[in-house]
């Protein structure tokens, strides 16, 4: 097998690996970032990625007043090789 073979199949194995995982996922897997948006009238209390890559997101009701954030939720990793980030966007409730 030539090398540009190689590295076409090489390329083609990574493009499907990554098209098999949500952008939160990737954030955590492989670095970079992602961007979530809550159900309108939501606030985030807590977030947390498990072992599978699965984001678990803690929200409550928002109280009157409470306007919406952005929340950035980051991963530090112990040689800050692969670090992800998520941008948790709270939205006003609908009227």
């Amino acid at each position: 097998m030539t090398t540009v073979t190689r590295s076409r199949w090489t390329a083609a194995l990574v493009a499907l690996l990554l098209a098999g995982c949500t952008e939160n996922e990737r954030a955590r897997s492989f670095g970079g970032s992602a961007d979530v948006r809550l159900p309108p009238g939501q606030k985030l209390v807590t977030a947390t990625w498990k072992e599978n890559a699965a984001l678990w997101l803690l929200t409550r009701p928002a109280r009157p007043g409470e306007e919406p954030e952005v929340l950035t939720f980051q991963e530090s990793s112990s040689y800050g090789l692969v670090e992800g980030t998520v941008r948790i966007h709270e939205r006003a409730a609908k009227e």
